[in-house]
């Protein structure tokens, strides 16, 4: 194979070894990478001139961006090369655009081209979080937004957010990013603090979901089981869990779809503490179902 590939460059039709890869038209390469992930068209890009001629082309990334890939140029600062290449703009978007005073951000995923987003805790409507004595926020690199809430003790417990988005047509997989305990670095190493953690085995908290165009769900989880979690095989406690609250499907991008999410423990008959709420995530459900069994994006 490796012998072969060395083969693969701009073509020696003076070789007596026939024509090669470097002889192909551009235009014949181009049409081949429509139907390639933007990674390998990168790869193939190296081959030779023709291949990096084809790799270059708009007509190729083009395909690759979602229709109203100009809405997510709208939040870019407008201080951006106005010339920049349809290839540009896929690197550009592949990166998170943060937006609503940088506490939400959207970015396209580098092989499929569909759109994330993520959006923060300090973008949320949460109960109590001005009182000192209830909320604090922590900062920290484990979050994209270097901060999260921490809950140290409270009795009404409630979180509600929303967004509204020209997202592609899509099925969107929405979920909360929560942590049981409050964690820190000691001598370089992560360790986490339980001294607050209550309350949270009693009853479960309430997830839910709506949309502008009439779409709902719910579930229920209870946050602090002394059990696995089935995807990662880890205890709740100390780490990172992803709730998902449930889908909605987007079937045009106009008008921007509103979604409107909530977690509460509103229950008064005890007290809860010892959380951290970091984002709520809104990915489309191909890419969490990839993710789920394994598969590298």
């Amino acid at each position: 194979m490796g012998a072969s590939l060395s083969n693969l460059n701009d073509g020696n039709s003076g070789s007596g070894m026939g024509p090669g890869l470097g002889d192909i038209p551009e235009s014949c390469v181009a049409c081949v990478f429509l139907y390639l992930t933007p990674p390998e068209i990168c790869n193939l890009a190296r081959l030779n001139r023709s291949f990096r001629g084809a790799a270059s082309s708009d007509s190729v990334w083009e395909s690759k961006l979602p229709p109203n890939y100009q809405d997510l140029m709208d939040l870019v600062p407008p201080e951006r090369d106005p010339n920049l290449s349809k290839k540009d703009i896929f690197a550009l978007l592949s990166r998170p655009v943060r937006f609503d005073d940088g506490n939400k951000e959207a970015w396209l995923d580098r092989v499929t081209g569909r759109v994330c987003m993520s959006i923060s805790a300090k973008a949320m409507a949460i109960t109590g979080i001005e009182d000192r004595r209830y909320w604090n926020w922590i900062p920290t690199e484990e979050s994209r937004f270097h901060s999260v809430a921490y809950l140290q003790q409270i009795w009404w417990f409630e979180v509600d957010g929303a967004v509204k988005f020209p997202f592609p047509p899509d099925i969107y997989t929405l979920s909360f990013r929560l942590h049981v305990g409050r964690f820190s670095k000691r001598l370089r190493r992560r360790v986490c603090y339980f001294d607050h953690t209550h309350g949270w085995d009693i009853k479960p908290v309430r997830f839910e979901l709506s949309t502008s165009d009439g779409q709902q769900a719910s579930c229920e989880f209870c946050l602090d089981e002394n059990q696995c979690d089935d995807a990662h095989g880890n205890h709740k406690r100390g780490c990172w869990i992803d709730y998902k609250v449930g889908e909605f499907i987007v079937s045009d991008s106009e008008p921007a779809t509103e979604v409107k999410f909530s977690m509460k423990q509103i229950d008064c008959t005890h007290s809860k503490g010892g959380l951290c709420v970091d984002s709520v995530y809104i990915i489309p459900s191909y890419l969490k179902e990839r993710k789920r069994r394994g598969i590298l994006m």
